[in-house]
């Protein structure tokens, strides 16, 4: 038996961590045979778009906001499509193509704002049967029926479950934004502690939205995240709030907080402002402060999550309010992860330097439930 632990996803950014057993472990204070994210990275696009084999974690990452075209009925989506690497490179030289050497998965998510109605779905495969992979030459991604390609231009996504799903064509709008310093996103003091991770900030979207059978011609901004590293995380956090906001001024804000297992916040949290000609800010952790308003509980899972925010960054003259569009946006027991969390469309409302402000964006929620665990057959 293969048994491996995700501790932490994020999309968040997604951050993982595995442990496996029979094989080499890999750490940051170790040499590791996958390659580790490290300062001085030059990007180069469009492959890094693409599939890094040679790092152990890797996801493609979409949400949005949209509106039904004539009526503007509101809808949210998320599809994030994961790739983990189980085998060190070389240590499994069982040529099945059963073998579990890279993991597959992916979670769909629709929000039906008006309809008080939340669909998720998820997909989990090996890479060897060819159910599911990662182009290293053209951005091509699937999962069974589901997935996405793409190019410099325009990135298509399709993903349908049980009639429930999104098939949409996105843009961007903006030049695509790397987020940290010297080439990585640095998430813990030790070496490797870190991902390669950008950003297209706002992507014009249209396409159609299916809600069990109905289809519904839809437009909107979506935002899209790559990230990959090898080994991101220390044990000593016990989850992160990722909040991403598209703001009508035509800024957005991406900021996360680690939370530490011993309470309180990590100083390694840290955030990017996109001003509206498409010039980034790093933002330190230390710039912005976010404060939990109110709880939902979930009556599937059990766990409490906060449930409205106020975010405040002082440097930049900016006070804003988050409030769910719908309060059950949980993913409850996936069977990719074991494990529950929540994941949303958020309604933002606030100033700017005094300047009335209101926009659209996601939230994601890890770690208040069990940690991630997962077993998988051999």
């Amino acid at each position: 038996m293969v048994r491996f632990s995700i501790i932490f996803i994020l999309s968040l950014g997604v951050i993982i961590n595995l442990k496996i057993i029979d094989l080499r472990e890999a750490n940051a204070a170790e040499p590791s045979v996958f390659s580790q994210a490290l300062p001085g990275n030059v990007y180069q696009f469009p492959e890094d778009f693409y599939s890094h084999d040679d790092f152990r974690i890797e996801w493609w990452y979409y949400t949005g906001n949209l509106e039904e075209v004539g009526t503007t009925r509101p809808f949210g989506y998320q599809l994030t499509f994961f790739r983990v690497v189980l085998d060190t490179i070389g240590s499994n030289p069982n040529p099945s193509k059963w073998k579990v050497g890279h993991i597959y998965f992916a979670h769909m998510t629709l929000t039906d704002i008006e309809g008080e109605k939340f669909h998720y779905f998820e997909r989990i495969n090996r890479k060897g049967i060819g159910n599911a992979g990662a182009d290293s030459d053209r951005l091509m991604v699937w999962n069974e029926d589901w997935s996405l390609e793409g190019n410099n231009e325009e990135h298509l996504l399709e993903a349908v479950d049980s009639g429930t799903g999104i098939k949409l064509q996105l843009a961007p709008e903006k030049e695509l934004v790397i987020h940290g310093q010297d080439g990585i996103s640095q998430k813990g003091s030790e070496v490797g502690n870190a991902s390669h991770y950008f950003s297209y900030t706002r992507m014009k979207t249209s396409g159609t939205v299916l809600v069990d059978g109905k289809k519904y011609k839809v437009f909107g901004t979506s935002w899209m995240d790559h990230e990959y590293s090898s080994n991101q995380l220390n044990y000593e956090l016990s989850g992160w709030d990722w909040f991403s906001l598209k703001l009508d001024d035509q800024t957005e804000l991406m900021i996360y907080q680690l939370r530490r297992k011993s309470g309180g916040i990590d100083s390694f949290s840290s955030g990017t402002f996109v001003s509206s000609d498409g010039v980034s800010r790093h933002i330190k952790g230390d710039e912005f402060i976010v404060e939990s308003l109110s709880q939902w509980k979930s009556k599937k899972s059990g766990i409490s999550y906060p449930a409205s925010w106020k975010v405040n960054l002082p440097s930049l003259g900016m006070k804003l309010s988050l409030s769910p569009d719908l309060n059950d946006q949980e993913l409850y027991d996936l069977r990719s992860i074991s494990a529950s969390y929540w994941e949303g469309s958020v309604s933002v409302e606030g100033t700017i330097r005094g300047k009335l402000i209101k926009g659209k964006g996601y939230v994601e929620l890890v770690g208040y439930g069990k940690a991630l665990m997962q077993d998988l057959p051999d």
